[in-house]
């Protein structure tokens, strides 16, 4: 029972990466599996396994990026500012 209880997972986990590839997200395929009448016990148990092997597949980064951060002026930058509304309301603005 208990070989057949693996390979019945083995055959989910291969599913799941199989369609995570494709661009699925794990949240649908757990549905679809579920609603397809799979144990949502196995299928749990199958994406666990599945982020498992993908956590051991992903690369280590040796360093850690870079960010860089630039300040772009608008072009507006060196006209003359303009008197705000209420200046130009009341009148004590340009």
């Amino acid at each position: 029972m208990e070989q057949n209880e693996n390979s019945y997972i083995r055959q989910l986990v291969d599913y799941l990466k199989k369609n995570l590839r494709k661009g699925y997200t794990k949240e649908s395929l757990k549905w679809a599996l579920v609603n397809q009448g799979h144990s949502k016990i196995q299928v749990e148990k199958a994406m666990r396994m599945v982020d498992t092997e993908l956590a051991m597949q992903a690369p280590v980064l040796e360093t850690k990026p870079q960010i860089k951060v630039e300040v772009i002026k608008e072009e507006n930058e060196n006209k003359e500012e303009k008197p705000s509304f209420w200046k130009r309301i009341f009148g004590f603005g340009k």
